[in-house]
């Protein structure tokens, strides 16, 4: 079983499923992946198709939130940006800073990518909030479901993808090139400046459990498709022991936010009291959770064994990414995270 990374590619540890080889709900969101974002190899979904549901339910948040969403979609970008910066994912970064091109702001696509803050003061005040930093609600009660969602979608994805992806967006780091990034979003320019239907991904979630709606997004296509992401990713804590699901929870839940220190003692602390042979997936998911630009090879080798399939290693790296969304969602949301029961959609 494959668990290095393969030199100068963009996946680590699993093998996606081909657009040509897809079926079921992975052909449905490839087939709307090439209608909505105007491509259907997307590294981050094709990372995820070994978990058809986990694949779904990400789709569903990241269309119903950053691209049919209320509010401007450069504001939008920019929270995906800040985001994606704040949890220091490069391929997340090159990738938004080329969509953040395409909305036709090339200036303030190149400003925030460096580290500058906007000359618009709604576009650094929604800057600001995305990083974590104190500021006034930058966008209208309204919007909430839009902006707080694109948010919490990329705390999400930034965890997968520096967990299962390298930093190679583009062949040769050319994505790393002002002039690549530009010139990449004007040729996406016309897809993102598209008005999308609402609503139109939920189809891809027939059949998937869901927890309750969050009070900031209830009623409205973004919080039914973050219910079902957060069920079925949540779902994944299923392949840990209870000591060490329970453990990871706990950890997760006294986080501050801020980046781990180095080395690996602030891993094995929480973990103490987990039996061993529980240990190395339950260092996989807090990882995740909080430092997944951390894993490495051998974290990864330790759990995998020879029984574990690249669906289960999606699915955990799904709890673990999805257990610190549900910790920020409570900061930016400013409610409680609801223990909601799981009802099914048909």
């Amino acid at each position: 079983m494959d668990t290095t990374v393969k030199t100068g590619g963009q996946f680590r540890y699993v093998t996606p499923v081909r657009p040509q080889d897809a079926t079921g709900r992975v052909a449905q969101v490839y087939a709307c992946l090439a209608d909505d974002f105007g491509m259907a190899r997307m590294a981050v979904f094709l990372t995820l198709s070994p978990a058809p549901a986990v694949l779904a339910g990400t789709w569903a948040l990241l269309r119903e939130s950053l691209l049919a969403g209320q509010g401007s979609r450069t504001g939008r970008e920019v929270v995906a940006l800040g985001v994606s910066l704040a949890n220091r994912c490069p391929f997340c970064v090159a990738a938004h800073t080329t969509l953040l091109h395409a909305t036709g702001d090339h200036r303030l696509a190149e400003t925030v990518a460096a580290g500058g803050v906007p000359e618009d003061p709604g576009h650094a005040a929604l800057l600001r909030s995305a990083q974590g930093r104190r500021a006034p609600v930058p966008f209208p009660a309204a919007h909430a479901p839009a902006y707080v969602g694109t948010a919490l979608t990329f705390h999400f994805v930034n965890r997968v993808a520096s967990a299962l992806l390298t930093e190679n967006l583009l062949p040769g780091n050319l994505q790393k090139s002002r002039l690549v990034r530009s010139v990449g979003g004007r040729a996406m320019s016309r897809t993102v400046r598209r008005e999308l239907p609402p609503g139109a991904g939920l189809d891809v979630l027939d059949g998937l459990p869901a927890t309750a709606e969050p009070a900031w997004a209830a009623g409205t296509p973004v919080g039914t498709a973050y219910a079902t992401l957060t069920a079925v990713a949540g779902a994944g804590g299923e392949l840990l022991g209870e000591a060490a699901r329970a453990a990871v929870t706990e950890a997760v839940a006294g986080w501050d936010g801020a980046h781990p220190p180095m080395g690996g003692d602030w891993v094995s602390g929480p973990l103490a009291g987990v039996p061993v042979a529980e240990r190395p997936g339950a260092r996989l998911a807090l990882l995740t959770a909080l430092a997944p630009y951390r894993i490495s090879d051998a974290d990864v080798a330790a759990w995998r064994g020879a029984a574990t399939t690249d669906e289960d290693l999606v699915r955990l790296v799904a709890f673990g990414a999805a257990t610190a969304m549900r910790h920020v969602e409570s900061q930016i949301a400013g409610e409680g995270v609801r223990a909601a029961g799981v009802t099914g959609r048909g």
